[in-house]
């Protein structure tokens, strides 16, 4: 679109998941895992910490909660994660992180 800058094109591809951006993602991930010589829960539950850290799009937390759901990891597992960051990242982070997850799995009440 004309008069669009570079900047709201790649966030429009981002967001699109264009080609050329979705790929170089998906390569970004590509044997992370193996090379992190840590078990499957180990990974996952580092990879949520990270998130918190950087308080991620809501949209990260879908896909790294999901996939430690999927794999097996209890949810207890990913709260006692966000207890031990807590004095490292802080309670604004623990809480919009909490909010997030809460927000993708659908766990809020709509009447709040």
């Amino acid at each position: 679109m004309a008069g669009e800058t570079l900047a709201e094109r790649n966030i429009g591809s981002l967001a699109e998941a264009d080609a050329p951006v979705f790929e170089t993602l998906v390569q970004m991930q590509v044997d992370t895992f193996e090379r992190s010589g840590l078990d499957t829960e180990a990974y996952l539950l580092a990879r949520i910490a990270a998130l918190v850290a950087m308080d991620a799009a809501p949209s990260s937390y879908l896909l790294n909660v999901g996939a430690a759901a999927e794999s097996g990891v209890p949810w207890e597992k990913v709260q006692g994660t966000l207890v031990a960051i807590a004095p490292v990242v802080g309670s604004a982070r623990i809480v919009s992180a909490a909010g997030k997850i809460a927000e993708v799995f659908g766990l809020l009440d709509d009447s709040d």
